[in-house]
């Protein structure tokens, strides 16, 4: 299951630079992440500062 990223987002970017496949992005509202290209590693999770990623 894919993680994605909630409305805690504080859009630091911590996020998308320990992704090792590079599928997050910065979105209008927070980062988002590209479903189809995450391999549910959790680093996202592991790194954020308000834990704002999450598996859905």
């Amino acid at each position: 299951m894919a993680f994605k990223i909630n409305e805690d987002c504080i859009s630091c970017g911590a996020c998308a630079s320990e992704c090792p496949v590079s599928c997050i992005s910065k979105g209008e509202e927070r980062f988002v992440i590209d479903a189809e290209q995450c391999i549910e590693c959790g680093a996202c999770g592991d790194i954020c500062p308000v834990s704002a990623a999450n598996q859905e």
